[in-house]
């Protein structure tokens, strides 16, 4: 599969994301590679794959994926792409005494500090990230990784 850019109106230029990859094929590809993960785990999720503007470039919920991961998802991708970190690491940073305790309640209370948001990086540079949600953090984190590997192959 190409991650070419589908432009079918040649009068608007790439964005940076898509001139660094990070098209409507790439964000397609990534979600079949994190539904694959989830149907091999047995675990209906959504999957937010975000620009690094946090555009939304593409999502989906599996079927009987549960309502609120649709809201996890896209703000675990937002968390991901703001903090250039996987979400999973921000816990250790929020916890009740440490230095940034509190720390999910910014952004109105988009960042998510628990794993399943992932940056994507293209040649040393941030162009969006990824969001999944339905499993557990484990789960989440497992099919995120698979996700940003099929954008990193591409």
């Amino acid at each position: 599969m190409t991650d070419e850019l589908d432009n079918v109106d040649p009068a608007r230029p790439a964005t940076a994301s898509q001139a660094a990859g990070l098209t409507l094929a790439a964000a397609r590809r990534i979600i079949a590679a994190v539904q694959a993960e989830a149907r091999a785990m047995g675990v209906p999720l959504s999957v937010a794959v975000v620009d690094a503007g946090d555009q939304l470039v593409a999502f989906e919920r599996m079927d009987a994926a549960e309502l609120v991961t649709i809201t996890l998802a896209r703000d675990k991708a937002y968390s991901g792409l703001m903090n250039r970190m996987p979400t999973g690491e921000l816990a250790a940073y929020a916890q009740p005494g440490a230095e940034f305790y509190g720390y999910e309640s910014l952004s109105g209370g988009r960042m998510v500090v628990f794993a399943g948001g992932l940056p994507l990086v293209r040649d040393g540079v941030l162009v969006g990230a990824v969001g999944v949600s339905g499993g557990s953090a484990e789960q989440d984190a497992q099919a995120a990784d698979v996700g940003a590997r099929a954008f990193a192959s591409g």
